[in-house]
């Protein structure tokens, strides 16, 4: 795609933030780093590199990286860390707290993500100056990347993550992408490289370990005795946990769960749903089983044997884990890729998960093969492995000896990002 009908795109999709912006700052959510997001509030301070990171997940993973981080320089690196959601700026923020307290010769500061119009962008970049900027898993803005090229910032993708659909998306102006493209991109897997290679080029390409495994490597199992929820769970009893149901699999959860207190009547089943504004959802289809449950936050004592809890409060999963002899982990009982079943297996618990969870094939099949974790290909073939877990549960201790040797063995993936960032910071 020439320069001349690149700048046109970019002209038209400028303009089309100037219109949505009057919009969008209606977005409740996007009201938190307003002035950040428009430039209307100041500028950060100059840095040499600037990490991208999309939400909570990403800036986790953006910490991971800071703590490998050394200045190739005599002076201290300035490293600027944006996010788009307040969650993702909260864990920075954390981030930035304990680097810039360690004296590392890292000196960060976290700030939101600007909005993509190129004018905005321009503006950003020219101030911060960056030589390098690292985004981490899929953020592909045409106005950064834009911005980034005419002020000759290398740009590197790292933890790279694309799936089909995504692809699809970006081929609709294939050219445009490739033409403003990441200098690098270290993608996760061989099937994630070789969809960044149809959209930017096999030659950019590299395939490099998760950094979610270093971020899971130092994760185990917590003392009860430490555990938050320890005087809401009595300690011998069958506590089992659904993680991060979806309301797209609410009628086969449903029917889950009503098995599951048939087979075990004196069961404790904490039910979290992924998404809290579907609580109600979920006191419904309790009260359409037959079920009896609460809400967490009207928990004052220990939850009664043959109880559902609604887990209506946040931050509890993993202690949560942490007390349970049995986990089913949701969003793979229908297609919607799975959610993050290292977790429970860190915790000590054996999970299990329906066939849909190829969010998670970074983790490797042989997970399933080794039998760190079951896959379950429908409702009775979980509801039969939880049964068997209950009647026959693995110590806490050795699931989770097998789970970190698991996780130690694909280690790896900050180091690598840092080592590139050094070299691209050496070359500039």
């Amino acid at each position: 795609m020439g320069q001349t009908l690149i700048n046109t795109v970019l002209s038209v999709y400028n303009g089309a933030w100037k219109v949505a912006l009057p919009l969008l700052k209606l977005n409740h959510r996007l009201r938190d780093g307003w002035d950040q997001r428009t430039l209307s509030g100041g500028m950060p301070a100059p840095a040499h590199l600037w990490i991208q990171a999309a939400s909570g997940g990403e800036a986790y993973l953006a910490w991971e990286v800071l703590k490998g981080l050394k200045s190739p320089f005599k002076e201290t690196l300035r490293v600027l860390v944006t996010t788009n959601t307040l969650q993702g700026y909260e864990t920075l923020s954390r981030a930035a707290d304990e680097i810039n307290a360690s004296q590392s010769g890292i000196a960060v500061q976290p700030w939101y993500f600007p909005f993509d119009a190129p004018d905005i962008m321009r503006r950003m970049v020219s101030h911060i100056s960056p030589q390098v900027a690292l985004i981490l898993e899929t953020e592909i803005w045409p106005g950064f990347l834009n911005a980034c090229k005419e002020m000759g910032v290398r740009v590197l993708l790292a933890n790279g993550r694309m799936t089909t659909k995504s692809l699809g998306g970006y081929m609709s102006w294939p050219a445009l992408f490739r033409s403003l493209g990441p200098e690098r991109i270290m993608a996760v897997s061989e099937k994630d490289g070789r969809r960044f290679g149809t959209l930017f080029g096999r030659d950019r390409i590299w395939i490099m370990p998760n950094i979610k495994f270093d971020r899971m490597a130092a994760a185990g199992p917590m003392a009860r005795k430490n555990n938050p929820l320890k005087d809401i769970i009595p300690q011998r009893s069958d506590f089992v946990v659904f993680g991060s149901v979806r309301k797209q699999e609410l009628s086969q959860v449903e029917k889950l769960a009503s098995g599951l207190m048939r087979a075990k009547p004196n069961t404790i089943l904490g039910l979290f749903p992924r998404h809290m504004h579907h609580i109600p959802l979920w006191q419904k289809a309790m009260d359409m089983a037959g079920l009896n449950w609460t809400l967490r936050s009207k928990l004052n004592g220990p939850a009664k044997p043959g109880t559902v809890v609604l887990w209506d409060t946040f931050g509890e999963l993993v202690p949560a884990y942490g007390l349970a002899k049995a986990a089913f982990v949701g969003g793979s009982l229908a297609p919607l890729g799975g959610q993050n079943f290292l977790e429970p297996l860190t915790c000590g618990v054996t999970p299990v998960t329906g066939p849909h969870w190829k969010n998670f094939a970074w983790v490797g099949r042989e997970i399933i093969d080794n039998g760190l974790a079951i896959e379950a290909q429908n409702v009775p073939e979980a509801l039969a492995a939880l049964v068997k877990l209950l009647d026959k549960t693995p110590t806490r201790t050795d699931v989770a000896k097998e789970a970190k040797a698991y996780i130690r063995d694909r280690k790896g993936g900050a180091k690598a990002v840092c080592k590139q960032v050094a070299d691209f910071l050496n070359k500039v």
